[in-house]
């Protein structure tokens, strides 16, 4: 049997029926989809979503980069078992996802990207805002998201859809490959009707594997944590995309190894757990890059070791130290030519625990970084801690006011600026999915349409966007889906008058601040004087939002206590203490490298390149 139904038609409604299951646990794929309707899918898309709405929920998103970064929310807070469609017109709509769609695939979160195409036909070609490659007919801007896709077609017939649709799927619900998937649909085949197999709209299951390890790896790894004096575990992502942090706690229990934590690993232990020593690398805490330097066995669990993590080859130093990396996608478990356990990390974890027994870490060693979590704890106080309340608080103590106020239940969103290693070094994470950073790609603008993503997928929680003023100024708009949906995200807007992350490193290498500061520009060029008369919070308030402005201590502890307590999207703004004479968070544990002019003639930079040779000098590879 057929049913006669357009290409859009038939998309929509086959995604209607596609579900995940793991664990027992069944959750539709694509819970929604994301939209902005121009001619080059208004008419297909638009119409299919209109003719399914009370099947497929739809929502209106003002930016189409993001609608991918509300889309990547969800589908983290779902731990990948369910995400979001996004639909776009044809050309300059397009090609605004790609950032999302890099994003998307750096982190390995699952979205499905439904661009409008032109023409297959081509009856109007040029049609409006269509590239014209001279050399090739079949090319259009949608082939920029080649790169950044995990899976990519273009739908140019009909029949085509019914192979590449269980070919996206797939794709979506794999552990290892998962990432933006895109179909680009030219808009006369969106609308063009074909007799669909009923088959096609069958209820499918996908399984979500955990693959357990070979036991030959199982064995190796074993003998090489029973070997190690003083091991280390770095707790990633893929511990929390499995699931896992449980079996991670029955590990560290039973063998008392230390477990530190990137920015996307933050949480799967909680902060007060005996064996967490906190964030690891540039951005760490000293506890935990301390250990990491004298290791001489690093076990990766769900990490793909990038160079924040390994502070660019110079973090781990002892003479013999090797690598252990358990993951479940074979080319992060090969790096830093470490022993390989390739598995889903929850299962490689219960298994590596059960191999190890009755393993212990020595107890000299235990007590080592017991002490050394102790004292870093005392440093977050110190940083936390407003000896006045009516002054203007810092970066750091404005963490410390949200930090008393929240509990397991909230969640906090960040992705790029001064914050993360802020927040990387002192937040206390009370739950496993309550830190959430976006750090692989460390996209500014992220953190508001994320926000939205992750209420969408946990509405009963709050959730708290952090966002400095640059951030905020690159990504507002979704504030106005926020307000017209009723969702009730938090935003808590940093002001500091301009590129605090950058400007510091823009100082430490020789830039000497250049182009980093929202300021007026003088005559000389450069960019001094008073801050700009920009007003974010009365800009979030035209976007519909309500703002509570703080401009103390005490002022900020009532606004957030207010806030958390909205059921309405609402705004905290507050402007943060700047000066060098004012005591901010700990610097950078670990060095990382940024490349430093090599010849220059202005001090800073002679200076910063004199600095830049002695760190380097100390990078070594791991083979």
């Amino acid at each position: 049997m057929t049913t006669r139904l357009t290409v859009a038609q038939a998309l929509v409604r086959f995604l209607t029926v596609q579900h995940t299951e793991r664990d027992g646990e069944r959750r539709r794929l694509i819970g929604a989809t994301w939209g902005i309707f121009g001619h080059g899918n208004v008419a297909g898309i638009g119409q299919a979503l209109v003719e399914y709405a009370g099947v497929m929920p739809y929502h209106q998103g003002r930016n189409e980069q993001s609608m991918v970064h509300a889309a990547v929310g969800y589908a983290r807070q779902c731990g990948r078992l369910s995400a979001h469609a996004v639909t776009t017109s044809i050309g300059p709509g397009a090609t605004n996802l790609v950032t999302g769609a890099a994003l998307a695939t750096v982190n390995h979160l699952p979205v499905l990207l439904l661009p409008g195409d032109v023409f297959a036909t081509r009856p109007a070609d040029p049609v409006l805002q269509q590239l014209e490659v001279p050399y090739a007919g079949d090319v259009s801007v949608n082939d920029t998201l080649r790169p950044v896709s995990r899976y990519f077609d273009r739908i140019t017939r009909p029949e085509q859809l019914i192979p590449s649709a269980l070919a996206a799927m797939r794709v979506l619900t794999d552990p290892v490959e998962t990432g933006a998937v895109t179909l680009a649909l030219p808009q006369d085949v969106q609308a063009e009707a074909y007799d669909w197999p009923e088959e096609f709209f069958a209820e499918r299951v996908w399984t979500v594997r955990r693959p357990g390890p070979d036991p030959v790896e199982l064995a190796r790894a074993a003998a090489a944590v029973r070997a190690a004096r003083r091991p280390l575990l770095v707790a990633g992502g893929g511990v929390r995309h499995s699931r896992a942090e449980a079996a991670l706690a029955a590990f560290a229990e039973a063998t008392g190894i230390p477990v530190a934590s990137t920015q996307a690993g933050k949480g799967a232990l909680r902060y007060d757990h005996p064996q967490d020593v906190g964030g690891i690398g540039h951005t760490g805490t000293a506890t935990a890059d301390e250990l990491a330097r004298t290791a001489d066995l690093v076990i990766g669990v769900g990490t793909r070791f990038t160079d924040f993590t390994t502070a660019s080859g110079t973090l781990f130093q002892h003479p013999d130290v090797r690598f252990l990396h358990l993951n479940i996608a074979p080319h992060d478990a090969h790096k830093l030519a470490a022993l390989p356990l390739v598995a889903d990390a929850r299962t490689g974890l219960e298994e590596l625990t059960g191999a190890l027994a009755p393993y212990k870490v020595d107890g000299a060693y235990a007590d080592e970084y017991t002490a050394g979590k102790e004292r870093w704890e005392q440093r977050v106080d110190a940083c936390f801690a407003s000896p006045d309340p009516d002054a203007r608080p810092t970066q750091p103590q404005v963490l410390g006011a949200l930090d008393a106020l929240v509990d397991e239940s909230d969640i906090v969103i960040n992705a790029a600026g001064s914050l993360p290693g802020d927040l990387h070094k002192l937040w206390r994470a009370r739950s496993r999915d309550q830190y959430h950073l976006e750090y692989g790609y460390s996209c500014m603008g992220y953190e508001i349409p994320a926000a939205l993503g992750v209420k969408l997928a946990a509405p009963e929680r709050e959730v708290w966007a952090l966002v400095g003023d640059g951030t905020y100024l690159m990504m507002p708009t979704e504030i106005v889906t926020a307000v017209q949906e009723g969702v009730a995200i938090k935003v808590l807007l940093v002001q500091n008058h301009g590129y605090a992350s950058i400007g510091g490193l823009s100082a430490a290498v020789g830039g000497e601040r250049f182009g980093t500061a929202y300021r007026f520009r003088t005559e000389e060029g450069t960019y001094t004087g008073a801050p700009l008369p920009v007003d974010l919070a009365a800009n979030a308030a035209s976007l519909g939002m309500r703002v509570l402005r703080a401009g103390s201590v005490r002022e900020l502890r009532a606004a957030l206590a207010e806030a958390r307590a909205a059921d309405t999207p609402t705004c905290v703004y507050v402007e943060t203490e700047t000066s060098d004479t004012v005591s901010g968070a700990p610097e950078a544990q670990a060095w990382w490298d940024v490349p430093v002019a090599a010849s220059a003639t202005r001090t800073p930079a002679v200076t910063a390149r004199e600095q830049y040779e002695r760190h380097v000098s100390t990078r070594r590879r791991h083979l």
